[in-house]
């Protein structure tokens, strides 16, 4: 067997060789091509996407932590404040109950005194009173030492009631 080259023929697989080139790259290989740029540009722009918010996730992550920080502080000082205003109101109530009873107390031995005093009154009348009528008894009768010792365990008798 012979190889013969025929010139037609090959000029002719040539040119249909570069017509379906063409009309391959025309068809198939630009937009592949364009399909794969434009694959990678949005695979580059979702890393790029992705660092950034890792980036923005990490900051907001600091921010947070720094709030926290703060709002622990802030907390901390409350509490510190409305333990100090507890203890202010404790006193405060400590000290009014105190001087309040003070006064009960003042008042009720000022009524203590009173009673005590009218009482003292009461009986300074009433021995005034039983002398009186003793005094009385002894001059509407002309009494012996017998009757006077009667009319004073009597008196005294009355006076100890």
């Amino acid at each position: 067997m012979s190889l013969d080259i025929h010139t037609q023929t090959t000029i002719f697989t040539i040119i249909n060789f570069f017509i379906l080139y063409f009309i391959l790259r025309h068809f198939l290989f630009i937009p592949i091509n364009k399909v794969i740029t434009d694959r990678r540009e949005e695979i580059n722009k979702n890393l790029q996407e992705a660092e950034e918010n890792k980036n923005k996730a990490q900051q907001y992550k600091l921010e947070s932590e720094n709030k926290l920080k703060d709002s622990k502080k802030e907390g901390k000082a409350l509490i510190e404040k409305y333990k100090i205003q507890a203890e202010k109101i404790k006193e405060e109530i400590i000290n009014k109950a105190e001087k309040e009873a003070k006064e009960i107390i003042n008042r009720a031995e000022k009524e203590a005194q009173y009673q005590r005093e009218k009482a003292e009154a009461e009986i300074r009348e009433q021995v005034v009173s039983l002398a009186l009528a003793l005094v009385t008894k002894a001059l509407e009768k002309q009494i012996d030492e017998k009757e006077h010792r009667r009319l004073m365990d009597e008196f005294i008798e009355q006076v100890g009631k």
